[in-house]
């Protein structure tokens, strides 16, 4: 089986693409470097089943020739993090927008099934506890640059509605909440690695708003299974399928925690949005997903506690001196490319 991973230098594409590659799939990976580090992908240096190539979604030539002779398509690269939506509203709608049609439309010419990421983003305001994969959206101003994420995400996933029903493409959609561990920087804004960082540091744990947001983490040794399966699944195609954990935990909470288990003797600091991300952000106060057809259609199920998260992103982030160390760049086979 061969296999093309998109973005797959970054926190999830690298944990898939050592999935894959444990599981005896041939896989090429494309990234751009971007956001993702070759660093990710340390595990599978060297591994003769695997080619990475430096290079763009947007470059469409490119991405047609990496998925000819591809039996599955797992597109992860996405402009994500609250930080670059807010400094790259544009740059981020072009590679979301574009660079998904890129990809889809090259599966679709080369035959291959495809697994598209999508996020929680996609319910907006809608706080609902226990979100559906058919409850309505309900998203602010397009004019406000915490939404373009959402609007975009939507776009794809309208997109590949299309392409399976119209085109017969073979395709489904996993609508991802909060999916963390270790490799996943706080740098972009992720929040259980910043915290970690700050409180490794000794630094004050900066929390945004009034802290009382409620929030689902996943560990994506959790979520890599699923979306191997789901897109093996034929009960699968056409759905959009979310993956996450129900354990709500508080944004003050989970900074209380962090201080807790890392036996930091640093303090908790909040932040308005408006400073921090500026007057095109809002917030919703709670996200929380029902993954009842995740369970039915692969058995899908989160195990791992937010504890349990907690401690795994502690222990790599002491192992390696912080979030802004890097490790050992890995050796890995690089094409010369030219993306956009």
């Amino acid at each position: 089986m061969k296999s093309f991973v998109t973005g797959a230098a970054g926190f999830i594409g690298s944990h898939l693409t050592a999935a894959l590659l444990n599981a005896g799939h041939e896989v090429v990976g494309l990234d751009d470097l971007s956001t993702g580090r070759l660093e990710n992908l340390t595990t599978v240096a060297g591994h003769p089943g695997f080619r990475l190539v430096e290079g763009s979604i947007l470059d469409r030539d490119l991405v047609d020739e990496l998925t000819t002779g591809a039996d599955r398509v797992f597109h992860f690269a996405a402009a994500v993090g609250s930080f670059v939506i807010r400094d790259r509203t544009l740059e981020s709608l072009r590679t979301n927008i574009h660079g998904t049609e890129n990809v889809v439309e090259a599966a679709h010419r080369n035959s291959a099934r495809i697994l598209v990421a999508s996020t929680s983003e996609i319910y907006g305001k809608n706080d609902k506890v226990g979100l559906r994969e058919d409850d309505d959206r309900i998203v602010g101003s397009p004019l406000r640059s915490r939404w373009s994420y959402a609007e975009a995400k939507a776009i794809d996933e309208s997109l590949l509605d299309a392409y399976v029903r119209e085109r017969g493409l073979w395709a489904v959609i996993a609508r991802l909440f909060n999916t963390v561990g270790p490799r996943q920087t706080g740098r972009y804004g992720m929040v259980i690695p910043r915290f970690v960082r700050q409180a490794l540091a000794g630094e004050p744990l900066t929390v945004f708003g009034t802290g009382e947001q409620v929030r689902c983490f996943c560990h994506v040794h959790d979520v890599i299974p699923a979306l191997t399966t789901l897109i093996e699944t034929d009960q699968a195609c056409g759905r959009a399928v979310n993956l996450g954990s129900s354990e709500q935990v508080s944004i003050g909470e989970l900074a209380r925690r962090v201080i807790r288990l890392t036996g930091s003797a640093s303090e908790i600091k909040r932040l308005s949005y408006l400073e921090v991300l500026g007057s095109g952000y809002e917030d919703l106060m709670r996200r929380v997903p029902d993954c009842a057809l995740a369970g039915d259609l692969v058995g899908f199920k989160a195990t791992r506690t937010l504890d349990d998260i907690l401690r795994a992103v502690i222990d790599e982030q002491a192992n390696r001196g912080g979030d802004a160390v890097a490790s050992p760049v890995p050796v890995v086979a690089r094409t010369a490319a030219t993306g956009s």
